[in-house]
């Protein structure tokens, strides 16, 4: 099974950037989307943004024009640069992976342990 790891979270100033990294294990089963999650204490998790196999990005409206989505293929990672940091982007990141099964193409999703992020005012 894919797993994966995140890194780049920290402390930051409102207005200051951080760059959050996702690594995927190698594996035979196969990664289509991935995306980044976010949830603060007593709140769902909620989409930040996604990125298909093909390229094709989401955002929530809340990070529109502030966040960037990437992902190198060749590295099995995926990043979500973020600028322009506000104290309610303070939350744990999670990265998730939606997979297709190699041995009988079912569907699963796998998580992150999370990355915290804290913007200071």
């Amino acid at each position: 099974q894919v797993q994966l790891e995140e890194s780049g979270g920290g402390l930051v100033q409102v207005g200051g950037s951080l760059r959050l990294s996702c690594a995927a294990s190698r594996s035979i089963d196969i990664i289509n989307a991935m995306g980044w999650y976010r949830q603060t204490p007593g709140k769902q998790r909620d989409l930040v943004a996604t990125i298909t196999s093909g390229g094709s990005t989401n955002y929530a409206d809340s990070v529109k024009d502030r966040f960037v989505i990437s992902r190198d293929f060749a590295k099995n990672t995926v990043y979500l640069q973020m600028n322009s940091l506000k104290p309610e982007d303070t939350a744990v990141y999670y990265c998730r992976a939606d997979v297709v099964r190699f041995t009988d193409r079912s569907l699963y999703n796998t998580w992150g342990r999370g990355s915290q992020v804290t913007v200071s005012s």
